[in-house]
C-alpha cells in the first residue's frame, strides 16, 4: 500500500468514526430528554441509565453505519476534489480506479467489521437493553392475543382464541391431531391455565374426542368416535407461557444463527409475523452490501471539484443519504406488511442505488 493509500484509508476511517461519534452524541442528547421523565418515575439510578446506554449507543451506531459511511467519504472526497489534489493523483496517471482502492479497503474493514457486530455481538447486549426498555420505558405489545394458531408437530395443531400473556390464562383452546389428513383426536377447553407450581397447563371443562380407525357418519350421528369430558385436568403441552411473553423487537436480540433458528420455528408452526424476523435477518446480510455501493457512489458523487464550494458536495451526500433511509424505511414496511417477499424488499435499496452508481461512473465526468 502506498503512501497516499494510507493517507486516504486514514482519512476516511478517521471521518467515519467522527461521523458516528457526533451522530451519537446528538441521538443521546435527543433520547435523554425524551425519556428523562420515565427515569425519574421509575426511579432508575444513574448506573442503570448508563448500563442502558452502554447497550443503546452500539445498536445506534449500527444502524447508521451504511450512512455514516457515506457521509464519511462524501466529506473526505470532497476536501480532496477543493484542494486539486484528486486532479493531481489523475494527472500523474493514476486512473479514477485505482484511485478508488483505498476507500474500497476501508469499506471492507467497515463492513466486515460492521457484520460481526450486528450479527452476534450487539444482538447480545440488545437482551439487556430490551428487558429494560420493556420493565422501565413501557415499550411493550399488547399483553391479549388473539387467535394464536400454533404447529407443534407435523401432525398436531394447537389455537388459543384469546391468551393474556401477564396472568398466562387462554380462553377457548383446541389441540387437534391428524393422521394422513385425516383428524384423530380433538382436545378442546374453555380455559387454559398455567399451574407454576407444577409447570404444568390446567384445563377447565375440557372434553377430549378420539375417532376410530372407521368413520362413518349416519344422519348427524358419529360412528367410531370417543367423547370424555372433565372439569379440571392437568396436562403437559410441548409450549410454555414464555412463548406467549412480550415479543417486543424481539429480532433485535437474535444472532444470525438465532435468527434463522427462530425462522424455521416459526415456519413450522405456521405463526403470524414471521416477515419482521426475515427481514431482520437479510437486512444484517445486505447491510454491508450498501456499505460497498454507497462508498462507491460517495466517490463518485463528490470527486469532482465544484464551483459551489465542497458545501453543495456534502449537501447532495446528505440529500442522497435521506433517500437512501427512505428507501429502506418504505420496502421494510411493504415486507413486513407482506405486499413484498422480504428477500426481494430488503435488497431492493441497495441494488437500486448500484445501478445508479453503476450509471454515474458510466456517464458522469470524473
Amino acid at each position: 500500500m502506498k503512501l497516499l493509500d494510507r493517507y486516504i484509508l486514514k482519512q476516511m476511517l478517521t471521518t467515519f468514526i467522527f461521523v458516528v461519534l457526533i451522530l451519537l452524541a446528538v441521538i443521546t442528547v435527543i433520547d435523554l430528554t425524551e425519556k428523562t421523565d420515565k427515569y425519574s418515575k421509575a426511579n432508575l439510578s444513574a448506573w442503570q441509565i448508563l448500563g442502558y446506554y452502554a447497550d443503546f449507543l452500539p445498536w445506534i451506531a449500527g444502524l447508521v453505519t451504511p450512512i455514516t459511511v457515506f457521509i464519511a467519504t462524501v466529506y473526505i472526497t470532497a476536501r480532496l476534489a477543493g484542494r486539486t489534489e484528486i486532479i493531481a493523483m489523475l494527472s500523474s496517471g493514476m486512473s479514477f480506479r485505482r484511485m478508488m482502492l483505498p476507500y474500497f479497503i476501508g469499506a471492507i474493514l467497515i463492513a466486515g467489521t460492521s457484520f460481526w457486530l450486528n450479527g452476534w455481538v450487539i444482538p447480545n447486549s440488545n437482551k439487556t437493553r430490551l428487558a429494560f426498555e420493556i420493565e422501565y420505558l413501557n415499550k411493550s405489545s399488547n399483553p391479549n392475543l388473539r387467535n394464536i394458531h400454533l404447529q407443534v408437530s407435523p401432525n398436531t395443531f394447537i389455537y388459543i382464541q384469546n391468551y393474556n400473556s401477564v396472568s398466562d390464562v387462554g380462553y377457548q383452546f383446541s389441540i387437534e391431531k391428524f393422521d394422513n389428513n385425516r383428524l384423530i383426536e380433538k382436545l378442546t377447553a374453555n380455559r387454559i391455565e398455567w399451574d407454576t407450581a407444577k409447570s404444568k397447563w390446567t384445563l377447565r371443562d375440557w372434553k377430549i374426542r378420539k375417532v376410530d380407525n372407521v368413520f362413518e357418519k349416519v344422519s348427524n350421528d358419529s360412528i367410531g368416535e370417543t367423547v370424555t369430558s372433565g372439569l379440571a385436568m392437568d396436562t403437559l403441552l410441548v409450549i410454555e407461557p414464555k412463548e406467549f411473553k412480550n415479543d417486543y423487537r424481539k429480532y433485535d436480540g437474535l444472532t444470525i444463527d438465532e435468527l434463522k433458528e427462530y425462522i424455521t420455528t416459526l415456519r413450522f408452526r405456521g405463526s403470524a409475523g414471521i416477515e419482521a424476523y426475515e427481514v431482520e435477518l437479510y437486512t444484517r446480510y445486505a447491510s454491508p452490501f450498501s456499505i460497498f455501493i454507497l462508498t462507491f457512489m460517495g466517490v463518485i458523487v463528490s470527486s469532482k471539484k465544484s464551483r459551489g464550494g465542497t458545501g453543495l458536495q456534502i449537501a447532495i451526500g446528505f440529500a442522497l443519504s435521506f433517500i437512501f433511509i427512505l428507501f429502506v424505511i418504505m420496502f421494510r414496511s411493504f415486507a413486513e406488511s407482506g405486499a413484498m417477499p422480504p428477500a426481494i424488499s430488503v435488497w431492493i435499496p441497495t441494488l437500486v442505488f448500484g445501478i445508479i452508481s453503476a450509471f454515474m461512473y458510466k456517464y458522469v465526468p470524473r
